[in-house]
């Protein structure tokens, strides 16, 4: 395993002269630099942060945040930014959250990252804010800021965890690795767009689309990196916001725009085209087909040209009485600007909610009223459609989701209609099939029953164990947040190969995880809860998984020697030991029908 060789600062850290927090922190950093084969921790200009809501982050990132708030060392060292909170608590009331305690549990939150020394900016676009460094080797763990910033700014940052970004937060330090690289910074999938994109929502469509081609075969350990030909040749802060934040709903943590800039050489891996039948059925198929209970518009948080277009739609215009409530999210920061120029009046007086400090995706709605939500965002329907409110979400271009708010626009048996007359679709619907979610590879058809051991890597700040339990097995990556019951283990994602099924007191073995930043808060609030694995094994190392295990000394390994997951069976009981540094995985008894 590689040796980094620490500076004085570093290994004052290290070993406690700094504090429990940083102690933890440095501890955490050299386990991910290890696994990944770094040869140096490097300063960083900037962090950001993720987890901030009660509705992702939850108990485990409170009791977390708590701990850290023990120390009074824990300082963090280079100017951090604080992502979307889960609310506007000047306008909880209004936003009509039921969520027992939501709105103390966001306001501790918010207080104890504050308590770190955190801006709290509670915005999603800390590239957007006046004075935030985007240029330099950085943690930012947002994932539409992450490839925003290292599409279109100097900044360069890896897809980190809530986790791993504040421990470099603390430290000031993060590993060389990864985006770190320049030689991983290279396009891996070539895309050309063969239709006119000009709404902003267009271009939220290509990003999402992008991700969901992902395939098995395909080798992209740092995530799909598009290089994509055909769009405009100068486009807005919008359509590059738009574009950037869908890409990253499927991990994509930076993407090329073909005559924009400077690119390294390609090792592209697939070729997709993305034209007029593409955009149109997607179109088609995130359409409104029932009634809409609440319109959200900013996700990412609106930028003060989105509320100038807002405003314009809005201008003169009422909400139709009987229309679905409609939510602008923006910064704290774009909303004074808004209220200074006359733009936030334009909003409001037409009977919209125009909110700061928090995001569409992280908010708990009301069930008994919300049923289906339409946006402008694919960033916002991907989440919010997931576990962590389960509401059907459509999908619209902005003037069209106002043009609903006003009654210029309604559904009518199954169709938008204008006025009375219904609104033909430009093209006759197809059969779809909604590519899934992570790319699935077929479980062998039989049980496996021969002996199996197998040899792998285990993280350095972690001692000797040995834990024997039944496994848990999927060939399909695991999305923690959103589609794992934070109080069970339990896997709640339809067409998961492991849908309805509990890794609690399991050893879980997987390739790796998938989706949010905030994902290893999932993975604390189940060890909080007694409902965590046993013990974690990764194919690869894990940005979601590993940072958790670090912290809290959960048995982790990745990286072994023989195919793990082809040749253990789901129940089968296995023991995980580590000795010296080696951890090897035995199949005791192998699971019978």
């Amino acid at each position: 395993m590689t040796e980094i060789k620490l500076n004085d600062d570093q290994q004052a850290m290290l070993d406690g002269q700094q504090g429990v927090a940083r102690q933890m922190a440095m501890r955490l950093l050299l386990d991910m630099a290890a696994a990944a084969a770094a040869t140096e921790l490097v300063p960083i200009t900037s962090a950001h942060l993720s987890g901030v809501s009660p509705l992702t982050g939850g108990l485990g990132l409170r009791q977390f945040l708590a701990r850290l708030a023990e120390d009074p060392q824990a300082k963090v060292a280079v100017p951090t930014t604080l992502n979307s909170a889960g609310c506007d608590e000047a306008q909880f009331d209004a936003m009509r959250i039921v969520a027992p305690n939501f709105k103390e549990h966001n306001a501790e939150i918010v207080a104890r990252y504050t308590q770190l020394g955190v801006q709290p900016t509670q915005s999603c676009i800390p590239y957007e804010w006046k004075g935030v460094v985007t240029s330099g080797e950085a943690a930012w763990a947002e994932s539409n800021a992450i490839c925003f910033g290292n599409s279109y700014t100097g900044l360069i940052t890896n897809r980190e965890s809530g986790l791993s970004a504040l421990a470099a937060a603390l430290t000031g330090y993060t590993p060389k690795y990864g985006l770190m690289l320049a030689e991983n910074r290279r396009p891996n999938l070539a895309v050309v767009v063969t239709t006119p994109l000009a709404d902003p929502t267009d271009f939220s469509i290509l990003g999402d689309w992008i991700g969901k081609q992902r395939q098995p075969e395909w080798k992209m350990p740092n995530g799909p990196i598009p290089a994509i030909k055909g769009l405009p040749a100068e486009l807005t802060h919008e359509q590059k916001k738009a574009l950037t934040a869908a890409a990253a709903n499927y991990g994509c943590p930076l993407l090329y725009i073909d005559g924009q800039g400077e690119r390294p050489p390609a090792a592209f891996q697939a070729r997709l085209l993305f034209g007029e039948a593409e955009l149109q059925q997607r179109y088609e198929e995130l359409a409104p087909k029932t009634a809409v209970s609440l319109i959200t518009i900013g996700c990412p948080q609106a930028s003060l040209g989105e509320l100038r277009e807002t405003a314009a739609l809005l201008k003169g215009k009422q909400l139709a009485p009987d229309a679905p409530p409609l939510w602008v999210f923006t910064s704290s920061a774009n909303k004074a600007i808004a209220e200074k120029t006359g733009i936030a009046e334009l909003i409001t007086r037409s009977g919209a909610l125009l909110l700061e400090n928090t995001c569409p995706e992280v908010v708990p709605y009301d069930p008994s009223w919300v049923h289906h939500v339409l946006t402008n965002s694919m960033k916002a329907e991907h989440y919010i459609k997931s576990g962590l409110n389960g509401i059907p979400t459509a999908v619209m271009r902005l003037a069209d989701c106002i043009a609903l708010a006003t009654g210029e626009l309604s559904i009518v048996n199954w169709q938008l209609a204008i006025g009375d007359q219904k609104q033909e679709p430009k093209q006759k619907n197809r059969p779809f099939t909604p590519s899934p979610l992570h790319p699935v590879t077929l479980s062998p058809p039989h049980l496996v029953t021969a002996p199996f051991t197998a040899t792998g890597h285990g993280l350095p700040s972690q001692t000797n164990f040995s834990v024997t339990a039944e496994a848990f097995v999927t060939d399909t990556p695991i999305t923690l947040l959103g589609f794992v019951n934070r109080e069970t283990g339990v896997i709640e994602e339809p067409g998961h190969p492991a849908d309805g099924q509990s890794m609690a007191g399991k050893i879980a073995i997987f390739p790796k995880g998938s989706g949010s930043t905030v994902a290893p808060y999932v993975l604390l609030e189940l060890f909080y809860r007694g409902k965590a694995p046993l013990a974690i094994v990764n194919t690869e190392i894990d940005q979601q998984s590993a940072p958790a295990c670090s912290l809290e000394n959960i048995p982790y390994a990745y990286q072994f020697d023989e195919d793990i997951i082809g040749h253990v069976n789901n129940g089968d009981v296995v023991q995980l030991t580590r000795r010296d540094g080696r951890v090897t995985l035995d199949v005791l008894t192998r699971h019978k029908v």
